[in-house]
């Protein structure tokens, strides 16, 4: 048997029964995943300070500007490279921990390294793909742009459960995150859209409560444009790193759950196919002639006239 089948995400879902498998594992598990992610939290936190948008505001010379955001390139992709890695490791913790209690976070990070070139080499192929079908979108206005954001967000989710359970190899990743995505399309673009707004209102709620000892400078900005740098200092603000950090940690474990969730799901569906039910014969079910008169009693039967 696949060891995979006792996994508790591993199930068919619907979208109810996956909101509820993803709280109640992120529940129980709720430690280790927290700690892996206040730890990138605090590292990419930290290291957007690196990055000095305010420098930008002293220059006019657009050559000089583009200079400057240049520079600011090497350190965003540095942040986006250390979210992926810890991404990777939640991942495989997420995959791999309840059915194999060997597997703890320090194994996971270390098992999760091998997947980290594979993954982004997808990823790559993936940003030309989205390009495409982005630009495609913009043709078809608004609507057009969000649903290619989100087929292009469904296929991103699948990618690393496929290449951490089926193996590296990355024409196979790549085709079989297509066909599971592509098998059955509308619910996972749907349940894709619904989790990305809930995310996002999650997100936008607990920012506001970031933002709550700090509420003076921010509104300053509103009534004194020239405090709008107060603001951007903000981000410096050692309190506010932490804070920041914390939320962060918070949301962070959500998008790899949702990704195993729609993964599981995928397999449950394609292993289990749906019962069959016995096909009806209505010829079983037709009225007979002799039906409609009563049968003759046997000889010794003691209803039987005579036998009296």
């Amino acid at each position: 048997m696949d060891k995979f089948s006792s996994h508790p995400l591993y199930r068919k879902h619907d979208i109810d029964s996956a909101m509820n498998t993803l709280w109640d594992f992120y529940k129980n598990r709720f430690i280790p995943l927290f700690i892996v992610s206040l730890i990138v939290s605090l590292i990419t936190q930290y290291a957007s300070t690196l990055v000095n948008i305010n420098e930008l505001q002293n220059i006019t010379d657009p050559q000089e500007m583009l200079l400057k955001i240049r520079d600011f390139i090497w350190p965003m992709i540095g942040i986006s490279l250390i979210s992926l890695l810890f991404s990777a490791v939640l991942h495989y913790y997420i995959i791999y921990n309840p059915v194999e209690e060997e597997n703890n976070l320090i194994t996971s990070a270390l098992n999760s390294l091998r997947f980290i070139l594979p993954y982004l080499i997808i990823l790559v192929l993936l940003a030309f793909l989205g390009s495409f079908l982005l630009f495609l979108g913009l043709v078809a206005l608004v609507i057009g742009i969000f649903f290619a954001a989100i087929y292009l967000m469904t296929i991103f989710l699948f990618i690393l459960p496929v290449l951490m359970v089926e193996g590296p190899h990355i024409g196979s990743a790549i085709t079989r995150t297509f066909r599971l995505v592509h098998k059955s399309f509308w619910p996972n673009i749907g349940w894709t859209a619904v989790f990305v707004i809930i995310l996002l209102v999650i997100s936008v709620i607990l920012s506001g409560l970031v933002l709550l000892p700090f509420t003076g400078s921010f509104m300053k900005t509103f009534t004194n444009p020239e405090e709008a740098t107060a603001l951007i200092d903000l981000t410096t603000n050692p309190l506010f790193i932490i804070l920041s950090a914390v939320i962060n940690a918070l949301t962070f474990p959500l998008m790899p759950l949702f990704a195993c969730i729609l993964y599981f799901n995928a397999r449950a569906r394609e292993e289990q196919p749906a019962e069959t039910t016995k096909p009806v014969d209505y010829d079983d079910q037709k009225v007979k002639v002799e039906d409609l008169y009563a049968k003759p009693y046997s000889d010794d039967h003691p209803d039987k006239p005579g036998n009296n």
